[in-house]
C-alpha cells in the first residue's frame, strides 16, 4: 500500500508541475492589460496605413536614445522605412503581444517577429514603442 501511495502522489506531483510553471509568468493587471490594449490597437491601426508620423508619435523620442532620431521626421527615414516593412507590420497586427516587466519592474510588452522584438513600456506618458531588440 505504500508503494501505491507513493506512486498516486508522484502523479499527483507531476500533474501540477505544469501548472506551477505557468504561475511564475507575469501577469499584467487589468489595468495595465486594458491600457496597452487600448495603446495597441491604436498603434496597429497606424502600422496597417502604413502611417509612419502616426507611429512616431506613439513612440518614445530620441528613439532608443538616440540623439540621431528624436523627431517624427528622423524616426520616419532611419527606423521607419528600414524595420516597419510590410511583413514585420504584418507581424506586430497580428503577433500575440507577450508582458512582461522590465528588470526596473516597468510594465513592457514584446511582439516577436523573426530576428525582431519590438518592445512596448508604460511611460510617465503612457505606453510608447520604446525599442527594438534582437531575438537571440
Amino acid at each position: 500500500m505504500g508503494f501505491l501511495l507513493r506512486i498516486v502522489l508522484a502523479a499527483a506531483l507531476v500533474s501540477l508541475a505544469p501548472a506551477a510553471a505557468r504561475a511564475k509568468d507575469p501577469v499584467a493587471s487589468p489595468a495595465v492589460q486594458k491600457e496597452f490594449d487600448g495603446f495597441i490597437e491604436k498603434f496597429r491601426a497606424a502600422l496597417k496605413a502604413n502611417d509612419s508620423a502616426a507611429v512616431a508619435g506613439m513612440t518614445r523620442l530620441p528613439f532608443m536614445n538616440d540623439k540621431a532620431i528624436r523627431d517624427a521626421a528622423q524616426f520616419a527615414a532611419k527606423t521607419y522605412r528600414t524595420e516597419f516593412t510590410a511583413k514585420n507590420r504584418a507581424c506586430i497586427q497580428r503577433g500575440k503581444a507577450v508582458y512582461s516587466p522590465d528588470d526596473y519592474k516597468n510594465d513592457s510588452y514584446f511582439v516577436f517577429c523573426g530576428d525582431l522584438i519590438f518592445v512596448f513600456s508604460k511611460t510617465p506618458a503612457g505606453f510608447l514603442f520604446t525599442d527594438i531588440s534582437v531575438n537571440d
